[in-house]
C-alpha cells in the first residue's frame, strides 16, 4: 500500500467519526471475519483484542505476542478495502518507545487507526505511550487515529458518583497526548454519556452491553461510535462448541445446519479481487 492511499484511508476514517450517522463496528478478529463483514456493509473494520488473541490459542489480557497481532493486521489490510483499526490492549509493552515502535509496523502494513488502553494502570503510563505514539506517526506523516480506551467504567475504578468526572479528567489529558478518539467501554446511563460526549472534546465511542440505548438515541446523544467489542466471536465460539459437541457425540448434525454459509458463497467471497 502506498503512503498516499495509506493516508487517504486514515483521512477517511477520520471523517468517519465526524458524522452526520454513528459510525457502528462489527468487531472482526482474522481477515476472514473481517472480509465477511465487510461485505455487508461496513464502512470500516475494528478488530476486537479479545477475539484475535483467542483465535491464535492465547487469552485476551496483553499476553498475545505483538508479532502476531501485525501478522493478523498485514492479513485483514490485505483482505478489506476500508479503513481497518487495531485492539492493541495496553500496546503489548510498558514502554512507550517499544508501543511506538510497534504501532510503526502497524502503519506499515496500512492500519488506519489503533485501540490503546489505560486498563488498570495509570493514565500518566497511557499518556506517555500516546505521546510516543503521536510523534512517531506524526514523523512518518501519517494523522493515524487514536482512540484512548480508559476501563474507569469496564473496571469500576472509582466510585459510581465521580466515573463522570474522572472520564473527563482522564479524556483531557490523553486529547492533550494526542489522542483522536475516547473509548468508555461499560458506560450506560443516557446522561452520563450524553454529560461525555458534549463536555469533552473527541469523538466519543462506546460499546454494546445490556443496558445501552439502541443505536439511534446514542447518535442523539453524541456518541460517534459503536462498537460490539467481543460479543460476535464469543457467538461463533459458542455455535462451535455446540456444534463440534454433537459431532463428536455421535458424528452426525452437520449436514443442513441453520445459518451456515455454502461452501461456494465462502469461496466466491474469499475470491473478491482486491
Amino acid at each position: 500500500m502506498s503512503r498516499h492511499e495509506l493516508g487517504s484511508l486514515v483521512a477517511g476514517f477520520h471523517e468517519l467519526h465526524r458524522g452526520p450517522d454513528l459510525l457502528v463496528l462489527a468487531n472482526a478478529w482474522d481477515a476472514g471475519s473481517a472480509l465477511l463483514i465487510e461485505s455487508m456493509g461496513a464502512r470500516a473494520i475494528a478488530t476486537t483484542s479479545a477475539g484475535l488473541a483467542w483465535s491464535h490459542g492465547y487469552p485476551d489480557g496483553n499476553s498475545l505476542p505483538s508479532s502476531l497481532a501485525v501478522a493478523t493486521a498485514a492479513e485483514i489490510t490485505r483482505a478489506v478495502r476500508v479503513p481497518v483499526s487495531i485492539d492493541l490492549e495496553g500496546g503489548y509493552s510498558d514502554d512507550p518507545e517499544a508501543v511506538a515502535k510497534l504501532v510503526g509496523t502497524l502503519i506499515d502494513v496500512g492500519v488506519a487507526g489503533i485501540n490503546i488502553e489505560d486498563g488498570g494502570g495509570s493514565p500518566d503510563r497511557l499518556c506517555r505511550k500516546i505521546e510516543a505514539i503521536r510523534r512517531m506517526a506524526s514523523a512518518r506523516g501519517v494523522e493515524l487515529f487514536i482512540n484512548a480506551r480508559t476501563d474507569v467504567y469496564l473496571r469500576g475504578l472509582v466510585a459510581p458518583s465521580n466515573r463522570v468526572a474522572e472520564t473527563r479528567t482522564r479524556a483531557a489529558r490523553y486529547r492533550d497526548a494526542g489522542a483522536s478518539g475516547l473509548f468508555v467501554p461499560g458506560i450506560v446511563e443516557q446522561d452520563e454519556i450524553a454529560a461525555i460526549a458534549h463536555e469533552v472534546p473527541l469523538p466519543l465511542n462506546v460499546m454494546t452491553v445490556a443496558g445501552l440505548a439502541p443505536s439511534g438515541a446514542l447518535a442523539k446523544l453524541g456518541v460517534r461510535r459503536l462498537s460490539c467489542g467481543s460479543a460476535i466471536v464469543e457467538a461463533v465460539f459458542g455455535r462451535a462448541r455446540t456444534l463440534a459437541a454433537g459431532y463428536l457425540h455421535d458424528g452426525g448434525g452437520l449436514t443442513a445446519v441453520e445459518g451456515a454459509m455454502s461452501y461456494g458463497a465462502l469461496n466466491v467471497l474469499t475470491a473478491l479481487p482486491r
